[in-house]
C-alpha cells in the first residue's frame, strides 16, 4: 500500500515536471528522452546504475521510471554512493533504498562489479550518471566493469548519454595499459573528448573488454555537440562542486599523491594549490575534516600557502601547475607521496620521471603528441555528435 501510494505521488510530481519543458534547442540527456528508452524497458525487470546526478529535471530517474510503471528491481551504487555523499575512496555498503524499499547494491564495497547472482533476476541494465570526460574519473571503471558483467551474463546494456563538460577538447599522456587501473583502465588520454555513451561504444569496438562484446545500446543527448557549453545542473562528486572544479580537474588531480593541497577539506577543492610553507604564496587555507566530502584532508588543519584558481579565464588541460610546484618545492622524490598512484593516475611513470629530469610543461606535452594523435584518429569512428574540429 506505501509503495502504491509512493507511486502515485511520484506520478504527480512527473506530470507537473511534464508541464514545464524546457525549450526544443535546450541539451537534453538521453534520461529525458523517454520515447525512446521506455517500450525497451516495459515488462521487464530493470536494474539501474545510477547516482545523484541521475535525473530529469529535478525528478529523480528511478521515480520517474516508477511513476511509469517500469519495474524497478535493484539499484547498483557507485563511488560515493546512490546519493553522492560518500568520502572520496570511502566504501559503499550495500543496502536499501528508504523510500523505495528497492535493495541498493554496491559496486564500490565488497565488489566493484554485479556479481551473476545480483543479476539473475534482471532482464535488462541502465547505466546513467554524469561523467566529467577525465580518465581517473572512475564512474568509466565502473561503466567498464558492468559492461564486461553484462556480456559474461547475456544481459543488455542501455546507456542514456549525457553531455561531456570537458568534451570540447582532447589533451594529456595516453595510458599504458601495463598501468591498468581503477582510475584508468583504457588507451586514452587524461581528456578524452567523448560522452559516456560514445566511450561505451569505444570500449566495445576497440575489444576492451575482458568478454563478449556488450549487448549495447545509447540514448543519445538532444540538440548537443561536442562544442556545447553545458554547465552540470548536479555536482558529480562530493570535491566538484561547480564548473571550475570540473574544468581544473584533469590539471590539478596529478597532486592528490603528492604533499601539495587542492583544497581537499575546504568549500573549494579543486580550485586552489598549497602547501605549509608561508613562502609558496600570499593566499592561504586551512583543509578541515568535512565528513561527505573528505573527513581526513591532507595537511588537516594546518595553514597552506599558494594560488587561488577560482576566478579567471578557462583553464583547460595543463601540466604548467605540477611542473611549477615541484621545481618551486625542491623536493625531489619527497615530492610524491605514493609513485604507484602517481603513475596510475599519469598512466605510466614517464611523467613522474620527466618532472625528476626537471623537463618543462611544454618539453613533457611534446612527449606524448604521437599516441595523442593516433588516439584522435581512433576517437572520430565513434563519435555519436558533430566534432568540435
Amino acid at each position: 500500500m506505501i509503495r502504491f501510494v509512493y507511486t502515485i505521488i511520484l506520478l504527480a510530481l512527473f506530470v507537473a515536471c511534464e508541464t514545464t519543458k524546457q525549450p526544443a534547442s535546450k541539451i537534453r540527456p538521453g534520461a529525458w528522452q523517454m520515447t525512446d528508452y521506455l517500450p525497451l524497458l516495459s515488462g521487464k525487470r530493470v536494474a539501474l546504475v545510477v547516482n545523484q546526478t541521475s535525473r530529469i529535471g529535478n525528478t529523480h530517474l528511478v521515480d520517474t521510471l516508477l511513476a511509469r510503471g517500469i519495474e524497478v528491481v535493484a539499484l547498483f551504487a557507485p563511488e560515493h554512493g546512490i546519493r553522492g555523499q560518500a568520502d572520496a575512496g570511502e566504501k559503499i555498503a550495500d543496502s536499501t533504498d528508504p523510500q523505495t524499499g528497492i535493495p541498493i547494491i554496491s559496486l564500490y564495497g565488497r565488489h566493484r562489479q554485479p556479481t551473476p547472482d545480483d543479476l539473475d533476476k534482471i532482464d535488462i541494465v541502465v547505466f546513467d550518471i554524469q561523467d566529467v570526460g577525465v580518465r581517473f574519473y572512475t564512474y568509466i571503471s565502473t561503466l567498464h566493469l558492468v559492461m564486461e558483467a553484462c556480456a559474461r551474463n547475456g544481459k543488455p546494456l542501455l546507456v542514456l548519454d549525457r553531455p561531456n563538460p570537458n568534451g570540447h577538447y582532447v589533451a594529456g599522456p595516453v595510458l599504458d595499459t601495463a598501468y591498468a587501473s581503477f582510475v584508468g583502465m583504457h588507451p586514452i588520454p587524461v581528456v578524452y573528448g567523448l560522452t559516456i555513451g560514445e566511450l561505451a561504444t569505444m570500449i566495445n569496438g576497440e575489444g576492451w573488454l575482458n568478454s563478449p562484446a556488450c549487448d549495447l545500446q545509447v540514448i543519445k543527448i538532444a540538440n548537443y555537440t561536442h562544442d556545447s557549453s553545458y554547465v552540470l545542473p548536479v555536482k558529480p562528486s562530493p570535491n566538484l562542486p561547480n564548473a571550475r572544479a570540473v574544468e581544473l580537474y584533469p590539471s590539478l588531480c596529478f597532486f592528490e599523491p603528492t604533499v601539495v593541497s587542492i583544497g581537499r577539506g575546504t568549500t573549494f577543492p579543486f580550485q586552489v594549490i598549497g602547501y605549509p610553507d608561508s613562502t609558496m604564496g600570499t593566499f592561504s587555507f586551512t583543509p578541515r575534516s568535512m565528513p561527505g566530502m573528505s573527513k581526513y584532508p591532507k595537511h588537516q588543519d594546518v595553514t597552506c600557502y599558494g594560488q587561488d584558481l577560482r576566478q579567471g579565464p578557462p583553464t583547460p588541460f595543463t601540466l604548467t601547475y605540477l611542473v611549477d610546484w615541484y621545481q618551486r618545492l625542491a623536493l625531489d622524490t619527497a615530492f610524491f607521496t605514493s609513485n604507484n598512484f602517481f603513475d596510475k593516475l599519469a598512466g605510466s611513470n614517464r611523467l613522474r620521471h620527466q618532472l625528476q629530469q626537471g623537463l618543462s610543461a611544454e618539453e613533457i606535452a611534446a612527449s606524448w603528441q604521437t599516441e595523442l594523435q593516433a588516439y584522435q584518429a581512433k576517437r572520430k569512428k565513434y563519435l555519436l555528435y558533430p566534432d568540435f574540429e
